[in-house]
């Protein structure tokens, strides 16, 4: 007797639904591979009741001319022009719904544009990986490593995004791209005085806090507000929301930044909406007025012509603070750890590794120098002291030539006890 053989639970080419992701998919005839269906907002279709919305999403992607049309002709193929159109109406859905940022939206729509008016009609199947390569290659202005990177990073979501949800074949795979390099560049305590020197108010209680915090300039500082701020029996915490990251982390902050703070709150208290950090005109910092602004500083102080220094941008106040974490400036030079600081800045571990410890961090350093037998570093006072105001350089003077007075007239109080024995 015949096995009795099992009905199938529907017919083929229709989406069904994965249980372990509790997402629709359908799958490509001849093959076995699965693909996830989307819905008009770029969004993958989840739930058993959204069969009907699959169902719509499929065939959508049929009457893309994934497969032949009724009369049995294909329908023309895939252009490099159509595979970057679709990733923008992408990015700009993305954008209202808040999934993409805008100014990845921005990059997308200048680069791939550029992409399209070099090789757009060439089709898919024939693009070939030496010609994104001279087409970068061809742009004087994208000298930059860091430039290269971003630009084949968007094309490749291009070609990865029609691949996933039009099964276009992705002819890109495996094109590399550069690798990234560490950003190092750190205001030196006497760079950060002549900093604070050549700008007003507002700009300096911005650059203090970005400095004394390590927060993302615009995507987080900018956007602190007086609803954010916490305090507590052991001081001052802020809430931290990061576009970037899309996550919410609480931090401490220093005694000198939770007195700028209550300061600030001052002119924008709790429920008024107002971000803590405003310009001359009261409105918060963008980033195109704050790199404007940090560009004229550098002008002004003659950075723009030094090697080093014309580097330096308002991020340069996040590099800062690592470095002056994992070195103990603050701590009498005894440095955090690479998770403590990944924890204080937002990062994960090996972003923070990758950036900061290999070069800064003593606790990945130390145990190299044990190692080979050296002994360990003896932590005294670092040697650069903390920026402080004329008014504190003042103070700490004044105290000091006081206590040399006190000491010089118990001196002389115990030579005349001498004498007179």
């Amino acid at each position: 007797m015949g096995r009795t053989r099992k009905q199938r639970r529907q017919a083929h080419g229709s989406a069904w639904r994965w249980e372990q992701t509790d997402c629709w998919y359908y799958t490509l005839p001849g093959t076995k591979k699965r693909v996830a269906l989307f819905d008009e907002d770029g969004q993958r279709i989840r739930g058993p009741e959204n069969k009907e919305a699959a169902d719509m999403a499929l065939a959508r992607i049929k009457l893309a001319g994934d497969s032949e049309s009724a009369g049995g002709a294909s329908r023309e193929p895939w252009v490099v022009a159509r595979v970057c159109s679709e990733y923008i109406q992408y990015c700009e859905r993305g954008v209202a719904n808040g999934t993409v940022s805008k100014g990845h939206r921005d990059n997308t729509v200048s680069f791939l544009n550029d992409l399209c008016q070099y090789c757009g009609a060439l089709p898919v199947a024939e693009l070939k990986k030496g010609h994104i390569k001279t087409w970068m290659e061809s742009h004087a202005s994208w000298r930059s490593s860091a430039t290269h990177r971003s630009v084949v990073a968007i094309v490749l979501a291009a070609f990865n995004q029609a691949e996933e949800m039009y099964d276009v074949a992705n002819p890109l795979k495996g094109l590399k791209k550069p690798p990234s390099k560490p950003r190092l560049h750190s205001f030196s305590p006497e760079e950060e005085t002549e900093l604070y020197g050549a700008t007003e108010q507002c700009f300096h209680d911005f650059l203090f806090a970005a400095v004394h915090t390590g927060l993302r300039p615009f995507c987080e500082l900018a956007r602190m507000t007086a609803d954010d701020v916490e305090e507590g029996p052991r001081g001052m915490m802020w809430r931290v929301y990061s576009t970037k990251t899309k996550k919410t982390r609480k931090i401490p902050v220093r005694l000198e930044v939770a007195e700028l703070t209550r300061r600030l709150m001052k002119t924008a208290p709790r429920g008024a909406g107002l971000p803590l950090f405003r310009n001359t005109k009261g409105k918060p910092w963008k980033r195109m007025t704050g790199v404007v602004r940090f560009l004229t500083l550098k002008k002004k102080l003659g950075w723009d012509t030094d090697p080093v220094k014309s580097k330096y941008s308002c991020y340069t106040c996040r590099h800062t603070f690592a470095h002056r974490m994992l070195s103990g400036y603050w701590t009498g030079g005894v440095g955090c750890s690479i998770e403590t600081l990944a924890e204080l800045i937002g990062d994960t571990p090996k972003v923070a590794f990758d950036h900061y410890g290999k070069e800064w961090g003593q606790h990945y350093q130390d145990p190299l120098w044990a190692a080979i037998g050296c002994k360990p570093q003896q932590r005294t006072e670092p040697a650069d002291r903390e920026a402080t105001s004329p008014a504190q350089e003042k103070s700490r003077t004044s105290g000091k030539s006081k206590q040399k007075a006190a000491g010089g007239g118990a001196a002389a109080k115990r030579r005349q006890t001498t004498s007179r024995r």
